[in-house]
């Protein structure tokens, strides 16, 4: 498997759509919105946010989201995630997800 870096033009649309996916959050309980972008192998930027339910289980997060539409609309090959949140210090991915 080889891997390819992303460039700095990459990241920074990574970072962006991260933080436009964040303000669709509906984090009602915890009021701790998070947003993704995955880069697909192709160049295709999927987002997704965290979406709450009051059953706390049900619950998705944002990489998750952005990981199943990604499939759902048949990709498979990623090169980045970007994962951000209202937090100012570093957050990673969630447990499932790590």
């Amino acid at each position: 498997m080889t891997t390819t870096a992303i460039t700095a033009e990459e990241r920074s649309e990574l970072f962006v759509a991260a933080a436009k996916a964040k303000e669709t959050s509906y984090s009602p309980y915890s009021k701790f919105r998070v947003g993704a972008a995955l880069l697909a192998e192709d160049g295709t930027i999927f987002k997704g946010c965290n979406v709450e339910n009051a059953s706390y289980g049900a619950a998705i997060c944002a990489e998750r989201t952005a990981f199943v539409k990604a499939v759902s609309e048949g990709q498979s090959k990623f090169r980045a995630l970007a994962v951000t949140s209202d937090q100012t210090e570093f957050i990673s991915p969630c447990g499932i997800c790590r």
